[in-house]
């Protein structure tokens, strides 16, 4: 199994303590779903893989600081469709590409819904991975 902190996850949160036991929580229940996920840490972000990347967490601040919760943790992923949620900020990239970014404060945030998300966006990355695999 994964370790969910390792030196480099470590390096990447120095001064975001609470952000780290955010994205503990939130690797900890990815890694459960998904035991084959890879996070790698980026220079913006960590980014979790299972054979594609399906999701990534960062601390981009996505919405103004009087919005966000302190601590927080933005948790991104692609999705085929845009997902309407007062919890999402949805971007195009491309007409079957919507990139969502949801901001997430607490263990709390990491519920059935956002994760219902994820799940969504790893089937999502799954099935590109099987498409280029039977080209």
């Amino acid at each position: 199994m994964t370790d969910i902190i390792t030196p480099d996850i470590l390096f990447f949160f120095d001064g975001h303590a609470g952000a780290l036991a955010l994205y503990e929580a939130l690797a900890q229940r990815l890694l459960a779903e998904y035991p084959d996920t890879e996070p790698r840490v980026q220079k913006t972000q960590i980014s979790f893989y299972d054979g594609r990347m399906y999701a990534c967490a960062s601390l981009a601040p996505v919405m103004r600081r009087a919005e966000r919760p302190d601590p927080f943790l933005t948790v991104s992923f692609s999705l085929d469709a845009p997902a309407e949620s007062p919890r999402l900020i949805c971007v195009p990239v491309r007409k079957d590409r919507y990139t969502h970014h949801a901001v997430i404060g607490g263990a709390e945030d990491i519920d059935e819904e956002l994760l219902g998300w994820l799940r969504a966006s790893h089937a999502l990355s799954t099935e590109r991975k099987d498409h280029h695999a039977r080209a």
